[in-house]
């Protein structure tokens, strides 16, 4: 009955004397097998957690610092948004950019996200039809229909572009309210849609806010008789909860 134990401990007492020859202790042997662990763990940290980081920063702010640093958009030497982050324009004079879905508020650049709601959620509708009320009272003049782009919110809640119809769509009113012709509105247009990426990707599209500073410019630059001044584009505290 004894011999299944008597064979257990003999074949422990063999891996034991493997394991720690005569003379050797069990500390000393642990740390000859930790040490190549622990100088791995130290090279893998100082190549992909200080050598990497590094050597990434520095090539990119060598040969891309304005997209490294956020792709800011500055103005008289101020800072006034990015080309990459949307925001909200609230005054006639400017284009409307897409709604924001982000949380707390629209158009947080530290909390991208969209609604998430689905085609078939009331809520969704209800917020379609108040962005669609709100542009009609900005331009009861105009019948066309509303893009889709100008009443619903990206996935990112950040999107900085909206479509050459939205933009075209809004012209007529931007005209009215800064005073400028509406042929030069739309050659502001023009000039600042993008093309498809790489001639066929995706679509062509206007960012809003080089549009927007681009009719500030425009204002600037026409005689003060004809239009007033629209204040400077940069995010606006009072944009009407129907755009959010």
């Amino acid at each position: 009955m004894d011999q299944p134990h008597s064979a257990l401990g003999h074949g422990l007492a063999a891996a034991a004397a493997r394991d720690f020859p005569a003379g050797a202790t069990a500390p000393a042997s642990l740390l000859a097998q930790l040490r190549p662990a622990l100088l791995l763990f130290a090279l893998l940290l100082a190549v992909t957690g200080l050598a990497y980081p590094l050597g990434v920063t520095a090539l990119a702010q060598a040969l891309f610092p304005a997209q490294a640093n956020g792709s800011l958009v500055e103005r008289d030497g101020r800072v006034v948004g990015s080309a990459l982050i949307g925001q909200g324009f609230a005054d006639a004079r400017h284009f409307a950019g897409r709604p924001s879905a982000t949380s707390p508020e629209p158009w947080n650049a530290s909390g991208s996200g969209g609604s998430n709601l689905g085609p078939g959620n009331p809520a969704l509708t209800d917020a379609v039809r108040a962005r669609v009320a709100a542009l009609r009272a900005l331009d009861p003049g105009n019948t066309a229909p509303v893009p889709v782009d100008l009443v619903t919110a990206s996935a990112s809640g950040l999107d900085p572009h909206i479509s050459r119809a939205a933009a075209d769509w809004q012209a007529a009113r931007v005209a009215r309210a800064t005073g400028l012709p509406e042929a030069r509105v739309r050659e502001l247009i023009v000039a600042h849609t993008e093309d498809r990426l790489a001639g066929w990707l995706g679509e062509p599209r206007v960012n809003v806010l080089a549009l927007n500073l681009a009719l500030d410019a425009a204002l600037q630059a026409a005689p003060r008789d004809r239009a007033p001044t629209a204040p400077p584009a940069t995010p606006s505290d009072a944009t009407p909860p129907a755009a959010r």
